[in-house]
């Protein structure tokens, strides 16, 4: 019979004998998924794989911030005179902010799996919003019928924008893949496209829609196909906008009046941006003042809108003019250097066609503004009134921090562990 297991007096097992660690009791599921457990953890959506995302994620929050201070200032008078109220309009623009920079931290978390499923069904849902303004809920306003009022007015063109550029940063690689870099069959291969900007232009909204054909030739561009190949589109997207001035007095009005030496039309057509000049000069090199504009009594139209450039200019100076042009650029050295270091072709492509929109939109407002551009009716992105293009420009800056994911990881240094 084998011998039985030595045990000392007190009927304990020898030192020798190995040990059994003790289990921690199971924890009950509703415990560990608790309410602290599914909270918004605002500091893991700030943790970033590459510096990119910090560069972008700040200059965004302060043009945001400065936005709002000059949106609250440019708007008071004529948000008074509309509403009842001088803080209606900052109110919306407001609401529009807190709703849209935690989507943008959303949505900056995503994988690049999300975009190639659900590319083609946004393409399809912003060309069914943009067919809503041609309903009874459409709104016209000066001339364009781009609106569409739910309870509150919306502007699916801005969302046109977004898809348009995910579309093409999905499909584009696929398309050169089976019909070449240098082949013309690209443009004929891209054509829903065509199909939701044509929408836009329905809608008489040319200055959004040059935006579009803008953001289709950068994607194309940073696809990587041949120079000569761009060179053909943009003729045709040329005469297109040729012919829709040609055709249109009021834009022929406008166009004449910006190649006139001497303004003549003064109270119609050289109103607008013959006040928007007066504005920049009389702000000088340090402005009259946070809040002290004269052209925004009613004098400049669009004054928190399409014109927030010229009052940003009066009030803040040279110097608010030249800072708001720096965080421009530094947006666009950011956008460029997530496309430098990029290995995927849809993250070069969406945010090179991301950047077109945001930083080209940016810089045609204010030559506008200044007299160095005709008068499109762009707004400035993220500094002017308005919630839809506040809203999808955010998300359009969240989908490119998703892409910083991909990159480098900062170094982090060691510690001492306690």
């Amino acid at each position: 019979m084998a011998n039985p297991p030595r045990t000392n007096p007190q009927g304990r097992r020898p030192a020798s004998a190995p040990v059994r660690p003790r289990q921690a009791p199971p924890q009950s599921a509703p415990a560990a998924k608790g309410l602290l457990a599914t909270r918004f953890n605002l500091g893991q959506q700030f943790r970033a794989e590459s510096p990119n995302f910090y560069w972008l994620v700040g200059v965004t929050l302060l043009t945001v911030l400065i936005g709002l201070i000059m949106v609250l200032s440019a708007s008071a008078v004529d948000s008074f005179l509309t509403d009842g109220g001088f803080f209606v309009s900052f109110f919306k623009q407001a609401g529009s902010a807190i709703i849209a920079i935690p989507l943008m931290l959303f949505v900056s978390r995503f994988p690049l799996e999300i975009y190639r499923r659900w590319a083609l069904l946004a393409l399809i849902a912003s060309g069914a919003l943009q067919l809503l303004v041609f309903t009874p809920l459409g709104v016209e306003s000066g001339g364009n019928r781009n609106w569409v009022d739910i309870g509150i007015q919306v502007q699916p063109s801005e969302f046109i924008k977004l898809t348009v550029a995910i579309w093409l940063g999905v499909n584009l690689p696929e398309i050169i893949n089976r019909v070449g870099p240098y082949s013309f069959r690209i443009f004929l291969s891209i054509f829903p496209v065509y199909g939701v900007a044509f929408l836009v232009l329905l809608g008489g909204d040319l200055g959004t829609t040059i935006i579009i054909f803008a953001i289709i030739i950068g994607c194309i561009a940073f696809s990587g196909v041949a120079d000569r190949v761009i060179v053909l589109p943009t003729v045709a997207v040329s005469a297109v906008v040729a012919f829709y001035v040609v055709t249109s007095p009021n834009r022929m009005n406008r166009i004449m009046s910006f190649l006139s030496e001497n303004c003549t039309d003064y109270t119609n057509a050289c109103w607008q941006p013959l006040h928007g000049k007066w504005a920049l000069a009389n702000g000088g090199i340090f402005g009259v003042g946070l809040g002290q504009s004269k052209a925004k009594w009613s004098w400049l139209p669009a004054a928190d809108n399409d014109y927030i450039f010229a009052i940003i200019g009066e009030e803040l100076g040279l110097i608010g003019a030249l800072l708001i042009i720096v965080l421009f650029v530094v947006m666009a050295v950011t956008f460029t250097r997530i496309i430098r270091s990029a290995k995927d072709p849809l993250v070069r492509i969406t945010t090179g066609g991301i950047m077109i929109w945001i930083v080209g939109q940016a810089f045609v407002n204010i030559g506008v503004v200044v007299g160095l551009l005709p008068v499109l009716g762009v707004p400035l992105p993220l500094l002017s009134s308005g919630g839809s293009a506040l809203v999808m420009t955010l998300l359009a800056i969240g989908v490119v921090l998703s892409f910083t994911r991909e990159e480098k990881p900062i170094k982090k240094p060691l510690g001492r562990r306690r």
